[in-house]
C-alpha cells in the first residue's frame, strides 16, 4: 500500500533543491538555499577577535542568531538556534583561531516544513564561503511517522502538522568529497556511519526510529552530491 503526498512525492522523495552563494556584501560568507518552498539564508561573520564570558580561550566560539520571517522569536526559535550552534560547532575546527567567535545570523525567507534541517545546510554552505576550517560538511533532512505508519522524507508543513511524529537528522559527510582540492583546513575522520544531531518531536517506536535513520541517511546521499554540485560550481566561479 503506497501513501497519496499532497504534491504527487513518493514516501522517499525530496522537494527541489536549490542553493545560492556569496550575495550578501557586507558579510563575510553566506548562501541562501531552499527546500522546495522553505528557503533560509544565512551569513556567517568572522572569525572575530574576541570571545563569551565562560567560553574556552584556546578554542573559537559559534554564535547563532535566529531570525523569524514574521514576528519576535519564541521558544522553538531559541531552540533551533541551541540546535544549530551544537550542530556547527561539532563540524568546525574550532583550534584554528582561538579566542574568536563567529557569528551565524539565519533569517527565515519562507516556511513550508522542513525549516531546521534547511537553515543548517544553509548555514554550513555559508561556513564554507566565508572560508571557516571545518572538520567536515553536515547535510540535514527531515523524516516524518504517518498516523497510518508510513516513514515520508522531507514533510511539508501541512504535513508535518498531522504527523505522529517527525525527527530532524544531521549527518556528516566528508569535505574532501564535497569539494576536492578546497583550500580549506580539513580534519578528516571515520564518522561515515555516524549521526551529528538528531531532534524527535512527538512519539514513535524504536523500529520506526532506525527506519527513518535509514531513510535519512540514503536521503543524504542525494542531499551531498547537490552540495558537492552547488559547491564545486561555486569554486569553479571564484577560481
Amino acid at each position: 500500500m503506497e501513501i497519496d503526498r499532497a504534491d504527487g512525492r513518493q514516501p522517499n522523495q525530496l522537494r527541489p533543491l536549490s542553493c545560492s552563494h556569496n550575495f550578501l556584501n557586507r558579510a563575510h560568507g553566506s548562501a541562501r538555499w531552499s527546500h522546495g518552498d522553505t528557503t533560509v539564508i544565512a551569513a556567517v561573520y568572522g572569525p572575530k577577535s574576541g570571545k563569551k564570558t565562560n567560553e574556552n580561550p584556546k578554542k573559537a566560539s559559534v554564535e547563532v542568531v535566529w531570525k523569524p520571517n514574521t514576528g519576535h522569536i519564541g521558544r522553538d526559535e531559541k531552540e533551533y538556534e541551541i540546535v544549530v550552534k551544537r550542530t556547527l560547532e561539532s563540524i568546525c575546527l574550532l583550534t584554528v583561531n582561538p579566542s574568536t567567535t563567529v557569528s551565524v545570523i539565519l533569517q527565515v525567507v519562507d516556511d513550508d516544513g522542513g525549516l531546521l534541517p534547511c537553515a543548517i545546510n544553509a548555514a554550513c554552505a555559508a561556513l564554507v564561503d566565508a572560508g571557516i576550517p571545518l572538520k567536515h560538511l553536515a547535510v540535514s533532512i527531515c523524516c516524518g511517522l504517518t498516523e497510518s505508519g508510513f516513514v515520508v522524507l522531507d514533510p511539508t508543513k501541512s504535513e508535518e502538522q498531522s504527523l505522529q511524529a517527525f525527527t530532524y537528522l544531521v549527518f556528516p559527510n566528508s569535505f574532501r568529497s564535497v569539494l576536492p582540492g578546497s583550500p580549506l583546513s580539513v580534519e578528516i575522520g571515520p564518522f561515515e556511519n555516524g549521526i551529528i544531531t538528531s531532534t524527535t518531536h512527538g512519539v514513535m517506536s524504536v523500529e520506526n526510529y532506525l527506519f527513518c535513520i535509514e531513510r535519512g541517511r540514503s536521503a543524504s546521499a542525494a542531499l551531498s552530491e547537490f552540495l558537492r554540485k552547488s559547491l564545486t560550481k561555486w569554486n569553479e566561479s571564484n577560481s
